[in-house]
């Protein structure tokens, strides 16, 4: 297969853990007889820099032109006191907007191997498995009206959504849970907003078309209390863009980091992968920087811009084989335990597992 993937390092750590992903995939290209060509591009504050905007045009037409697009982080302290529209971070929000993926999907992984680098308890954390299908597109970050008013003395923001943008990415979650455990819980606060009133209502409706999945309904605030304290009653969690953004985020403590969390979002014309992880500007250059977020990120534009599952598998199955291994970066190292390996260590690592699986099948 070939593929056309643009590559947006942006800033902070993002050019190093995204370094490494692409490292991956070439090697998943040779071993697997594909074509994937890559073009690197300025997004955020290197894009500001470079070109004066945080998603100069031709960034995006690079984006919009490709099979898939491939992003590390955005975000530097030192473009805060530019107004919102300016910063590092507008330029992912209008990506999104423009390559029209609605549905962000963030699994969240108990890896039995780094178990003790959360700080739930063992037996609390592990085995679970969760994929948090996050509403991309509406919501606070993008209703309007929104700004502020007599002289920033108050501010505004419109939380909306139509039945029809509920209903797209209700069935990205549905649809999901049919490949998983067969569960949805639909997060909303609908004792309270007639935004969630609307999603309630709406993903009940789209649920009866999936008469082998179990649907039930949680407000945001109960749902981040079980998150910590019983992980594992969840399968596939759908909810809006605010609320995804937050319990996405919480549900990295289940992982033990932040930097294990990769995610897709999917739907538009173009899919966008990056791990969910910010630009992290204060390890930048340290080469401590955990990648296997954006490596799992890989995984995901291979299964579901390029539709090779067996590729995608073989990364997973490498992330695994490394943490079973003892190798940890520094934010999934508790105590003493694991062999501390540097950000392009794992990526070697990653690759070697990768082609150690090959040799395995190719020797039966």
């Amino acid at each position: 297969m070939k593929l056309k993937i643009t590559v947006l390092p942006g800033d902070g750590i993002g050019p190093e853990v995204t370094r490494e992903a692409v490292g991956v995939l070439e090697t998943v290209a040779a071993l697997y007889n594909h074509q994937f060509d890559f073009f690197e591009r300025p997004i955020g504050g290197a894009a500001i820099k470079e070109a004066g905007a945080p998603l100069p045009p031709a960034t995006l037409d690079a984006c919009l032109s490709s099979d898939a697009v491939l992003l590390g982080a955005v975000g530097s302290p030192e473009f805060d006191a530019l107004p919102p529209p300016e910063r590092p971070e507008a330029g992912l929000l209008l990506l999104r907007q423009s390559l029209g993926g609605y549905a962000n999907l963030r699994p969240a992984i108990a890896y039995d191997a780094i178990a003790s680098a959360s700080p739930l308890r063992p037996e609390i954390a592990m085995g679970a498995d969760i994929l948090i299908v996050r509403e991309l597109l509406g919501g606070l970050y993008f209703g309007q009206p929104r700004g502020f008013v007599e002289d920033e003395k108050a501010a505004f923001n419109t939380m909306r959504y139509s039945a029809a943008e509920v209903e797209r990415v209700a069935r990205v979650a549905l649809e999901a849970a049919q490949r998983r455990r067969r569960r949805v819980t639909s997060v909303d606060k609908a004792n309270v907003l007639e935004t969630s009133q609307l999603w309630r209502r709406t993903v009940t409706r789209v649920a009866r078309d999936f008469p082998d999945v179990t649907l039930d309904h949680l407000y945001v605030d109960a749902c981040a209390m079980h998150l910590i304290t019983n992980p594992k009653r969840f399968d596939v969690i759908v909810t809006e863009n605010l609320f995804g953004d937050i319990l996405s985020d919480e549900a990295a403590v289940i992982t033990g980091s932040l930097g294990m969390l990769g995610s897709a979002s999917i739907g538009g014309a173009v899919g966008l992968y990056e791990p969910v992880h910010g630009s992290a500007p204060d390890i930048a250059g340290r080469g401590i920087a955990n990648p296997f977020g954006a490596i799992a990120s890989a995984a995901m534009l291979l299964r579901h811009s390029a539709k090779l599952d067996r590729e995608a598998d073989a990364i997973d199955e490498a992330i695994r084989t490394v943490l079973n291994a003892g190798h940890r970066t520094p934010d999934i190292r508790p105590g003493n335990e694991g062999t501390l390996t540097t950000t392009s260590e794992i990526g070697s690592l990653v690759r070697g597992a990768i082609s150690s699986q090959q040799s395995a099948v190719s020797s039966q």
